[in-house]
């Protein structure tokens, strides 16, 4: 775990980055209370980052950004995302939404919610703002993330010292972000792709012969392409790239 002594994902991070990268920020009163729980590691052996309901206000087909842009007070999430054996993964997708400052979210449009790739060093940053409350619930930020043909997990990350921590029941503190200072904060997503797998798999370029999916075209929801014999349906629109083909992405395509 972090703060155990130096871990590999430890050493991988500071290879990875001459200097931290700048995280996620609260409000002053999330800064306020106990510090938070240590995030999960990915040393051999522990447990992946837990998933968390959906809940009812996920939205589809949210556009590719990092910046969410919003009234309140200004957010910056950051991080990187590992497997079990501490290798960043890269390309890895992840589709972030949330309340805005009031506690309401957008469901006509598309207001606070898209989706990003992991870079090639398996690192995320999202500039967003710091969501408001409504009834039930602590303040909280949803994602779904998913690994080149793994399954998807979605989950929940949470402030620290938000009273309603404690009588929010689905909150989890293994879902607690790291808020070194105001305006920054950090976690690091783990999933479960275990081994040591290539971060992303080898693009198949040029696509199988009479094939109609070309990397570069973006899609539409709906759109069907031919690939390797079969048909799929897009599910999110999206720019296709090298190593998200039909087959690795279910959440992106769809066998029909």
């Amino acid at each position: 775990m972090e703060g155990e002594g130096i871990t590999r994902k430890t050493v991988l991070k500071a290879a990875l980055l001459a200097a931290p990268l700048p995280l996620v920020v609260s409000q002053a009163n999330a800064l306020a209370g106990a510090p938070p729980a240590l995030t999960p590691s990915c040393d051999d052996g522990d447990d992946p980052t837990p998933p968390q309901t959906e809940g009812p206000y996920f939205k589809p087909n949210s556009p590719r950004r990092s910046v969410l842009p919003g009234s309140g007070t200004a957010l910056t999430v950051s991080g990187y995302v590992f497997g079990l054996a501490c290798q960043p993964l890269a390309n890895v997708l992840m589709d972030f939404w949330q309340a805005d400052s009031q506690g309401a979210y957008d469901n006509l449009g598309y207001g606070l919610r898209g989706h990003q790739f992991t870079d090639a060093q398996g690192a995320f940053r999202l500039t967003t703002i710091v969501p408001g409350l409504y009834p039930g619930r602590t303040r909280h930020l949803h994602v779904k993330l998913q690994a080149p043909n793994r399954p998807v997990l979605t989950t929940q990350l949470y402030f620290p010292g938000e009273p309603r921590n404690n009588t929010d029941t689905i909150f989890d503190p293994a879902l607690l972000m790291n808020v070194p200072q105001p305006g920054t904060a950090t976690f690091d997503f783990v999933l479960n792709v275990p081994g040591t797998p290539p971060s992303s798999p080898p693009p198949s370029s040029p696509p199988p012969s009479g094939g109609t999916w070309r990397a570069g075209t973006t899609y539409p929801t709906g759109a069907q392409v031919v690939y390797g014999g079969q048909t799929y349906r897009c599910l999110q629109a999206h720019t296709a790239q090298a190593g998200w083909e039909p087959p690795n992405t279910p959440a992106l395509w769809q066998r029909v």
